[in-house]
Formats: structure tokens, C-alpha cells, sequence
């Protein structure tokens, strides 16, 4: 069975009665290219233990296990089950965990899945849960890459620059923890239903953060804070969102300390820029 032909596709679902789920956010792969160019971009590899976010048929599950010596696919739609049993029976190196990646312990699947391997992580990720399941898989902490399939437009978001459109405070939470990577994009015809949007693989590689932050709580509130009005000046969203007004005079100072002009914008601070602004505003 080709699990990216479109016809094998269609006589799989109806044996099984499966109906697409628009709230579930699924669309299957009917290129073989795209889960094999995820699979090889993923690293997987002798040595390696995969976590796989939604499989769907299993297409990229398949050319993980080929390369990796453990794949563990977390799949909340139980119709899928009784497919991927079928799909996946000759790969034992493949295992499907029934549950949903928002509420599952990541490091603890890992620790008893894959004990003994360098585990990464590799998703076709619905694009409803995109930034949730990125979260999620960034503050697990235990994975040596995350390679995902999303929106062209949310992976441009992440790796967009400061004074860009597209930079925001997801760019700088995902820049801050990973080196992201945007490596190829993937049209709407290689998928079924063919969504509206074309989607991108993105890699990214956790690191140390690119600058010094005492207090990562208070960094990322900074963060959020500056973009919560983005046509707003940095000292007046900033005022915005921390206070009710009084501290503005301590906020324009606090700017004023990090040599920023009074009229900037948080879509210009870098991260080594919101660093000393966090810390300036904490003094």
C-alpha cells in the first residue's frame, strides 16, 4: 500500500469509515517526497528516538522508522488507531500512544519510550494547535531537534527579524530558545483535503540563549507586554500593559538607560535588546 497515493488513500479511509475532521485540523500527505525530505531533515538515524505529533496514516511515521530505531506517535483521533495498526504493522519499531500532545509529559514519555536514544521530535502539525504544540515541545527540554510542518506564515513568523513585519513575541520566545530554520515549503496540492495555505518545514535546534536574562518570567512578560499594541510607541504599550500609568516616568527612564530612543517600538528590540530592558525595568 502506498500510503501517499491518493487512491490507496481513499480505499483505506472508506474500509474503515474514516471522515476528515476540520476541528482536528487533518490533511494527509498524497506526495511521497514530503515525508521522506521531513524524515531525512529530521536527523533520524540509528541511535535516534522519534516523537511524532499527529500521524494521521502514518506516511511520515513509516520513513521515520526506516531511519530512526524508535518512533512514538502521539495521536489524539482514536478513529485513526485501527488505521495506523494496519499501515504501520510491519514497522515494530513504530508505536502509536493514543493522547493528546497538550497534555501529555513529554520528558516522561521520552525517559520511558525512548531511554537510551537521542531523542528528537518531528511533526505534521494540525495548524490549529501549531503554537501550543511548538511551546509544548520547546519547553519539554529533552529534545535535540524539533522538526514541524506548519503554516508558511507562522514558520516566516519565527524566524523573522527585528523590524519586521512579521516579528513578534512568538519570534522572540522561539529565537531565544532554538536556532530556527525554515527548509523548504510544501504547496497545497500534496495534501488531501488541499488546505488554502502553503505550509513550510521548519527545523529548530535548541541553544543557549543568545543573551543573559536573570529572570526569564519577568523577560518574556517584557516581551509580550511590547508587542500587546503593536502601532503603540514601546514606552506607551509597555505602560499599557504593566501598570495603570503611574510607573510611565519609570518605564521611559528604564528605556532611556538601554540607550533606546523614546519613540521606538517593541518590533525593533532584539533579544539582547528586551534582556536589558527586563533588566533595567526589574531594577
Amino acid at each position: 500500500m502506498d500510503l501517499c497515493n491518493i487512491n490507496d488513500i481513499k480505499a483505506l479511509l472508506a474500509r474503515h469509515g474514516f471522515r476528515f475532521s476540520k476541528s482536528m485540523g487533518q490533511n494527509f500527505l498524497i506526495e511521497d517526497w514530503v515525508p521522506r525530505d521531513i524524515a531525512e531533515a529530521s536527523g533520524a538515524a540509528p541511535g535516534v528516538g522519534v516523537i511524532e505529533v499527529g500521524p494521521g496514516i502514518g506516511p511520515l511515521t513509516r520513513e521515520l522508522s526506516l531511519r530512526a530505531d524508535k518512533v512514538v506517535s502521539i495521536e489524539l483521533d482514536r478513529s485513526l488507531l485501527p488505521i495506523l495498526a494496519e499501515t504501520l504493522s510491519d514497522r515494530p519499531n513504530a508505536e502509536i500512544f493514543p493522547g493528546d500532545v497538550l497534555k501529555t509529559d513529554l520528558p516522561g514519555l521520552v525517559a520511558e519510550k525512548l531511554a537510551g536514544l537521542s531523542p528528537i521530535a518531528c511533526a505534521n502539525l494540525p495548524y490549529n494547535i501549531t503554537t501550543p504544540a511548538i511551546t509544548a515541545l520547546i519547553e519539554a527540554g529533552c529534545f535535540q531537534s524539533i522538526t514541524v510542518m506548519i503554516q508558511r506564515e507562522v514558520a516566516r513568523r519565527i524566524c523573522a527579524a527585528p523590524g519586521t513585519g512579521d516579528y513578534g513575541a512568538f519570534s522572540v520566545y522561539c529565537q531565544y530558545h532554538t536556532k530556527p530554520e525554515i527548509l523548504f515549503d510544501v504547496p497545497p496540492s500534496c495534501f488531501i483535503p488541499a488546505p488554502k495555505v502553503t505550509s513550510s518545514v521548519l527545523r529548530m535546534v535548541p541553544q543557549t540563549p543568545p543573551a543573559e536574562v536573570d529572570d526569564p518570567k519577568h523577560f518574556f512578560r517584557v516581551v509580550r507586554a511590547a508587542f500587546a499594541q503593536r502601532r503603540k510607541t514601546l514606552l506607551n504599550s509597555l505602560s499599557s500593559s504593566l501598570g495603570d500609568g503611574t510607573f510611565k516616568e519609570a518605564i521611559a527612564n528604564a528605556i532611556a538607560a538601554c540607550g533606546l530612543p523614546e519613540n521606538i517600538r517593541g518590533e525593533r528590540l532584539s533579544i539582547s535588546d528586551f534582556a536589558a530592558l527586563s533588566k533595567a525595568l526589574r531594577r
